[in-house]
């Protein structure tokens, strides 16, 4: 018989129970029933050899019969014929005889009954022993069975645990790509926002400067606009001075000619020609100029001196580098401040010099 076991978890019950063969029932009962035939046959082979080893009671018997006497001569005649010899009859066996031959036959009637009941036993032993051997045999290939099956058992649970362990590997394989995946694709994300961001404040950055640009070139334009009203208002009204003062002068009998000289360090000038300067005409230049300065390089022993030509509005007619420091940039730097400088201011007397230098250094220098 096999044993099958239950569901669940069978590794953990084999490992519990271990699998035992099935009781036979009637076992000692079959051996008791054996041992007692053994028993029986025993008693019965004790005494029917005993018996065949008693010598039977044998029976005796006397024949007796007249001898001739051959002593004596015979004689020359013939002798008379001998009467018949009267043989007698045996005796009747006696008793004796016949109870030894019943006995015998009883005896051999006995025999022949426990050579066949020792035939019977003898089968029956076979037949039990076959029985048993059988038996044996079905309870060893029920073990064996059942230990195949347990073996098989095991293994198929091994090899589940085994699919299960490949699967769950697999499982996690799958969910490190996954999150792997998705972890990337955040990062693209971010990066996409990111790019976004970056586009938006670079556009929203290039607006604000187009703005600016365009505000600063509308306030230039302004500026410019108002600064060539204001020049042309100038000139109109310098020219009317002039031609005053000419007929002043002419009215005087003779002219006269000034020049004035100013600082001119860090941005003020010296003028020279037309009108003098005042005392803080330098000042003036000196704040127009210095706000102009771009410059991120290095200060120390520069010093550029750039000769300006304006017209009495303070217009800028021309700027050119007078003494170079001997760095272009800083040249062009210190030229680019005057240039963006126009126009230039005027003096008290609302005209700005015709011609004058200025020196610059940069800051800190």
């Amino acid at each position: 018989m096999m044993n099958r076991q239950p569901s669940g978890n069978p590794g953990a019950r084999t490992s519990a129970r271990p699998i035992r063969p099935p009781r036979e029932r009637g076992t000692w009962k079959a051996f008791a029933l054996a041992a007692l035939m053994h028993v029986l046959l025993g008693i019965l082979l004790y005494h029917g050899v005993n018996w065949q080893n008693n010598t039977p009671a044998g029976a005796e018997a006397e024949l007796w019969t007249d001898i001739p006497d051959l002593s004596a001569p015979t004689p020359r005649i013939a002798p008379p014929p001998a009467p018949p010899v009267r043989v007698q009859p045996a005796p009747p066996p006696a008793k004796d005889e016949e109870a030894d031959i019943a006995l015998q036959e009883k005896k051999r009637k006995q025999e022949a009954a426990a050579r066949a009941a020792q035939l019977a036993e003898q089968q029956r032993a076979q037949q039990q022993a076959e029985q048993e051997a059988e038996a044996k045999r079905q309870q060893l290939a029920a073990q064996q069975a059942a230990q195949q099956a347990a073996a098989a058992s095991k293994a198929a649970q091994d090899k589940q645990k085994q699919a299960d362990k490949q699967k769950q590997l697999a499982q996690q394989k799958l969910d490190q790509q996954k999150a792997a995946q998705q972890a990337k694709e955040k990062q693209a994300e971010a990066e996409k926002a990111d790019q976004q961001k970056e586009q938006a404040d670079a556009k929203a950055k290039a607006q604000a400067d187009a703005k600016a640009q365009a505000e600063k070139a509308q306030a230039e334009a302004k500026a410019k606009a108002k600064a060539q009203a204001d020049a042309q208002a100038k000139a109109k009204l310098d020219k009317e001075r002039s031609a005053r003062l000419a007929a002043l002068q002419g009215q005087a009998g003779g002219g006269t000619n000034s020049s004035g000289d100013g600082l001119a360090k860090s941005g003020t000038g010296s003028g020279a020609g037309g009108t003098a300067t005042s005392a803080g005409y330098a000042e003036k230049v000196q704040r127009r100029v210095r706000p102009n300065i771009v410059w991120a390089g290095e200060t120390a022993g520069l010093e550029t001196v750039v000769a300006v030509r304006c017209s009495p509005t303070g217009t800028l007619l021309s700027a050119t580098i007078r003494r170079s420091s001997g760095n272009e940039q800083w040249d062009e730097a210190a030229l680019r401040a005057v240039q963006r400088s126009d126009p230039m201011p005027v003096d008290t007397n609302g005209q700005a010099p015709s011609a004058f230098t200025i020196t610059l250094r940069p800051a800190g220098g």
